[in-house]
């Protein structure tokens, strides 16, 4: 008995010693799981949601049933395309097709598939709008670029605004990545300022950590009142991750696309405005390169 109270006394003067924090963990450290648990990003000198994982759910009995009803259809066309052949298609069809329009804007659906973001999302100033053209056959991305950081202490740069796909989903919410295994070119029917944009092309890796792993190329605009057809070999795009262009390259898996999007960030204030007409594959026979960066290898062949 004498022994238990002088290890409790010494473990109670231990913790005393220790932050609340420690403590707390020390104490039930499923809770500190559970209220420490964020989800997205977290501006800087914004406070952590203390919130319980159900008290930040909102319980929609309506929302419920749009979804059950949702997933009832995929499961329907899921099934039914099995008979048929690969995404629909009859499989003739689908090993000769040499070309391929996977995003094009004919109509306020259209926009739903896209998601915009900006600066703000950290404090910046940028602003970025999405809405069809005037004949609602092609989408204006438009807005004003600014590059003063905010004044959170913290943040050093500013000015980007970003337009990405959102990632297709099948039964019960699982991600369905594109198959462009039998193509070879990215083609773009654009319209733009004159800026420099960034085309970043989302792909599943095979481990958990290849999640933030993007493949990039440059996109440069001529400006003026002419459409631009512009064609880039996947060959050509270049491995970075989290913003940092990576030593060991690789080429893109294009059998397991998920998102493509557009990116802005050359430092030039002031407004920016991109029309996009459709986003396309396509197969070139005559682009025999299959990666056009020097592939490192750590252990040299001899």
């Amino acid at each position: 008995m004498a022994m238990q109270r002088t290890g409790s006394i010494l473990s109670a003067r231990l913790l005393g010693t220790f932050p609340k924090q420690l403590v707390w963990a020390s104490a039930s450290p499923w809770s500190v799981i559970l209220r420490n648990h964020q989800s997205g990003y977290r501006r800087p000198g914004q406070p952590p949601d203390r919130r319980w994982l159900w008290q930040r759910i909102n319980f929609d009995f309506s929302k419920g049933l749009d979804s059950v009803e949702k997933h009832l259809g995929l499961l329907k066309d899921e099934f039914l395309q099995r008979w048929v052949g690969p995404e629909g298609k009859p499989l003739v069809e689908h090993m000769l097709e040499q070309t391929r329009v996977m995003w094009e804007f004919r109509g306020p659906h259209s926009l739903n598939q896209w998601i915009v973001s900006s600066d703000q999302e950290i404090g910046g100033r940028s602003e970025i709008y999405l809405k069809l053209s005037r004949n609602n056959t092609t989408a204006l991305l438009y807005g004003t670029l600014c590059s003063v950081p905010p004044r959170d202490g913290e943040t050093r740069y500013s000015g980007y605004i970003s337009m990405r796909s959102r990632q297709p989903r099948g039964l019960l919410d699982r991600k369905k990545p594109y198959d462009l295994s039998s193509f070879n070119t990215l083609h773009l029917r654009i319209r733009g300022d004159g800026r420099p944009w960034m085309i970043n092309i989302g792909s599943e890796g095979y481990f958990s950590h290849n999640h933030d792993d993007m493949y990039s190329y440059f996109l440069y605009t001529r400006g003026g009142p002419y459409w631009q057809d512009v064609k880039i070999p996947f060959s050509k795009f270049f491995m970075s991750s989290r913003g940092r262009v990576q030593d060991i390259q690789h080429g893109i898996f294009l059998d397991k696309m998920n998102t493509i999007g557009f990116t802005l960030g050359d430092k030039a204030d002031g407004p920016f405005q991109l029309e996009i007409d459709f986003i396309g594959v396509c197969n070139d026979p005559t682009h025999t390169e299959e990666f056009a960066y020097e592939i490192y290898k750590r252990n040299p062949e001899v």
